[in-house]
C-alpha cells in the first residue's frame, strides 16, 4: 500500500517508490533516497517533527514536510 513517508509509524519499514517534491529531489537522492531501497523509522519525535530514518546505511533526520514528499510501499 502506497503512503507518504510521514504516515510509516516508528518501526515500520518500507520500500520508496518516487519522490514528489522536484525542488527536493536532488537534495534527497544525495542522501541516498533512491527508488527501491529500503527505509526504516527509527524514531519520531514527541510533537511528530523531525523523524529520523536509517537509509542506505545512514541515519537521516527529515522535517515532516520533507517526508511528506517521499512515497512509499510499507513492507
Amino acid at each position: 500500500m502506497r503512503k507518504k513517508l510521514s504516515e510509516i509509524g516508528q518501526g515500520k519499514k518500507a520500500t520508496i517508490v518516487s519522490l514528489e517534491d522536484h525542488e527536493l529531489v536532488l537534495k534527497l537522492m544525495e542522501m541516498g533516497f533512491l527508488e527501491g531501497e529500503e527505509i526504516a523509522v527509527e524514531q519520531i519525535a514527541p510533537l511528530g517533527d523531525p523523524i529520523s530514518v536509517m537509509v542506505a546505511g545512514y541515519q537521516v533526520s527529515l522535517r515532516i514536510s520533507e517526508a511528506d514528499s517521499i512515497i512509499v510501499d510499507e513492507n
